[in-house]
């Protein structure tokens, strides 16, 4: 892919809301990130204090002042498309100090509340660990920060970390699990006119959509925080064509598990509930492990005096996981707004943005 030129270096003088502004008018639809990444490696490397390294897409800076703890900050910098109708890039500030455009929310705002820091925290308190990364919105499989995890593990090593995805200023402890499982039935073929001489796998799927529906899921409290399980159908796919009785259903379920569960404990929950059901393959798609919140760490109870507020559940999945299990406690904090990512009116106040840049400098350097 050819590479862009036209954009300006990124400045690290501007306050977060602004250099939110520069980020978004980069645009970095997930694999296409590298013009983003060389941007950001390059304000780095201009510095003094940081050590930066890269991998692929993958920006690591870090300050090596023998602190007694050392704190990783992470963020993406990858967004979904660009909505072209009405277009969400470039960037647009409205006069009631709402900042829109693609990636606002998710999470460019806390890219830049991270460069931020980066910039004007050269002596922090903790020993920080910055961390920029690519295609967190597609499949795990290309997560960038997991590459650095497997290719560099020593590059995330923490004591604490703080995934800046959007959490509208507060605190949000560990995440939920997500598990994909695949339901098949199996029935035969035959015309829709002589029904009597196939067997429906459509119908041979309705007991898996009553289990679903009558489902009650759990809502346990961890670290005083209350999770809200789900199990759903999300898909179902089937069908020859019109006068055809169809000889194969496929229900796709998603499972979202409180973070007490192991993903072999998932798993095997799915199984029971689907246990009478007439399924003839149970196929785990996709899966991805919950983060319990470690609020309970001294990292994290000095970083929720300092940011205030109460901490909430995290009910979607983050790569809080992938630092749950590197040994690394983690919390997502960011200004954005969670329901407002991925939306074409994606958007962000300018006050949350600037409120969390000043919470976290206070962080690091009381």
């Amino acid at each position: 892919m050819e590479r862009s030129t036209h954009h300006p270096a990124l400045d690290l003088s501007l306050d977060a809301a602004q250099l939110t502004a520069q980020l978004v008018d980069f645009p970095s639809v997930s694999g296409e990130e590298a013009d983003l990444a060389d941007a950001v490696e390059n304000a780095l490397r201009a510095l003094p204090h940081l050590t930066v390294d890269r991998y692929g897409n993958n920006v690591v800076a870090r300050t090596q002042l023998g602190r007694a703890e050392r704190v990783v900050l992470a963020g993406h910098l990858d967004t979904v498309p660009i909505a072209d109708n009405p277009p969400n890039v470039p960037s647009r500030l409205d006069a009631d100090g709402v900042l829109w455009g693609c990636g606002t929310c998710d999470m460019k705002s806390g890219v830049a509340v991270q460069l931020r820091m980066a910039a004007t925290v050269p002596a922090p308190n903790r020993d920080l660990t910055f961390v920029f990364y690519d295609n967190e919105e597609v499949a795990a499989h290309l997560n960038g920060l997991g590459k650095v995890a497997e290719a560099h593990p020593d590059w995330l090593a923490g004591d604490f970390a703080v995934l800046l995805e959007p959490s509208d200023g507060q605190v949000e402890g560990g995440c939920q699990g997500t598990l994909r499982v695949l339901l098949r039935t199996t029935g035969e073929r035959a015309h829709s006119a002589r029904s009597w001489m196939g067997a429906n796998a459509i119908h041979a799927a309705a007991p898996i959509l009553a289990k679903l529906a009558a489902y009650e899921p759990r809502r346990p409290v961890i670290d005083g925080l209350e999770y809200r399980e789900g199990l759903n159908a999300v898909r179902v796919e089937a069908g020859v064509a019109n006068n055809v009785i169809p000889d194969a259903c496929t229900v796709t379920v998603n499972f979202r598990y409180a973070p007490d569960r192991t993903p072999d404990e998932a798993i095997a929950h799915v199984r029971e509930v689907f246990a009478d059901c007439p399924v003839d393959e149970f196929l785990v798609d996709d899966h991805s492990p919950g983060a319990l919140p470690g609020l309970s760490h001294p990292a994290a109870k000095a970083f929720m005096e300092s940011v205030g507020g109460r901490a909430m559940p995290k009910f979607g999945w983050t790569d809080v996981s992938r630092f749950s299990a590197l040994g690394v406690p983690a919390v997502n904090y960011g200004p954005g707004a969670p329901l407002l990512a991925h939306k074409k009116d994606e958007r962000v106040e300018v006050e949350r943005i600037l409120h969390c840049e000043e919470r976290l400098r206070t962080w690091l350097t009381a």
